[in-house]
């Protein structure tokens, strides 16, 4: 039997046959799930809106909503750099998600401004964030959303390389120089463009993080003319030494979440999950601060229990994550403001979450330059949710 839940108003009038005709559309789609819409912040009709489902990528949104009120719109990611008498340098990173190649580019050219003219060992800095495992949910394939999280890590952990025909390694980036590392991880693909998680078993974590690091920052200062050599590895900086620069992110988190939502970037949705914690409650980063993070902001900023909502990452990947479609009304509801840095499609700001056996939507419907919320989750081996979302839009939009 469906549970239908309807709201009427005196500009909203619903009427018997339409029920039926919404029960009958969408009741042969529906094996285990749920769906919620809203008009004029209204609840328009539901099903199942206070069951507890695992919802995949669209639970990015609550990840981003948490980041939004406790780091702020403006908030910018640091990476420190110390020079000690020896002109070697430790790079100490504190989870900026777009350290990127362009990045470090600037960084070698604002070291040169602060009088660094020579960089000999480079040693990497990493304890910012203390992981000992990876997300739950993460693989360990060689794909880019298996990316390990870490407090230092160069283009979302991951590298983009071009193979020959003939076995040749190169860069598949511009900006990007070919690496060492690279070469090892394409030996032996087929020829052809690809994109790889550096850290593609079980045997590599932290160390090849660095080690990329390390490799990325020594070809760019070589590019740049900057002398210096010896060797890279990973080791904290000592407690004598001030930084002689700290660079802060060329992006703002406003400008991080948009491409977050259109790609669903599973690597930089739990580099902001885990800052939150480290803002909540200081560094180290730990998966634990993160989840006390977004139930603290969930439970006082939104009211939302864990009896609605429950995240043990904020990428999605976890099948230990739950929500209900009620709750995520009300976190669409406090993301309406940012609503348009969800991708657009055909009149809706919609973000998508697939898992094995989880198909789920979420964003707005927009009437009018008005967004209105939906949401539809289903945890079943049939992904009937692109009908089911038509079903659901046409009685919408038919509701004057």
């Amino acid at each position: 039997m469906l549970l239908f839940v309807i709201i009427v108003c005196p500009q909203l009038t619903v009427l018997a046959n339409d029920l039926e005709n919404v029960a009958v559309e969408t009741g042969h789609l529906i094996d285990n799930g749920a769906y919620a819409v809203e008009k004029t912040d209204r609840l328009l009709i539901a099903h199942n809106p206070d069951g507890m489902y695992i919802p995949a990528s669209i639970v990015k949104i609550a990840t981003a909503l948490t980041a939004l009120g406790i780091l702020g719109p403006d908030y910018r990611f640091e990476t420190h750099f110390y020079l000690d008498s020896a002109s070697n340098i430790y790079i100490k990173g504190f989870g900026d998600p777009f350290l990127v190649s362009e990045e470090l580019e600037l960084i070698i050219d604002n070291l040169k401004k602060r009088g660094v003219h020579a960089i000999n060992n480079i040693y990497l800095d990493d304890a910012a964030y203390q992981l000992t495992l990876p997300a739950d949910g993460l693989g360990f394939s060689d794909n880019p959303y298996d990316a390990l999280n870490s407090g230092l890590a160069v283009n979302f952990n991951t590298v983009r390389i071009q193979v020959s025909e003939n076995g040749l390694v190169l860069s598949a980036e511009e900006q990007t120089p070919t690496l060492p590392l690279m070469q090892q991880l394409g030996k032996n693909m087929k020829a052809g463009k690809h994109r790889l998680n550096i850290s593609i078993d079980e045997k590599r974590g932290h160390g090849v993080t660095s080690r990329y690091v390390g490799e990325l920052f020594r070809a760019i200062q070589k590019k740049n003319d900057m002398p210096g050599k010896g060797k890279i590895a990973e080791r904290t900086v000592p407690g004598d030494l001030e930084p002689v620069y700290m660079h802060r992110s060329g992006k703002s988190l406003l400008e991080i979440i948009e491409p977050l939502m259109l790609y669903s970037n599973n690597f930089i949705a739990n580099q902001l999950f885990l800052a939150c914690g480290a803002k909540q409650y200081g560094y180290p980063a730990t998966w634990d601060k993160g989840r006390r993070a977004l139930a603290e902001f969930m439970r006082d900023k939104l009211d939302l229990s864990e009896k609605a909502i429950k995240m043990v990452e904020g990428s999605g990947l976890s099948r230990k994550n739950r929500i209900s479609p009620r709750a995520m009304l009300t976190i669409l509801q406090a993301f309406k403001p940012y609503g348009y840095l969800l991708p657009l499609e055909d009149n809706k700001r919609i973000k998508s979450g697939t898992l094995k056996g989880v198909y789920s939507y979420s964003g707005y419907f927009m009437d009018s330059g008005e967004l209105d919320s939906f949401v539809l989750i289903l945890n079943q081996s049939g992904n009937k949710r692109d009908k089911l979302l038509g079903i659901l839009e046409g009685y919408y939009r038919a509701k004057d």
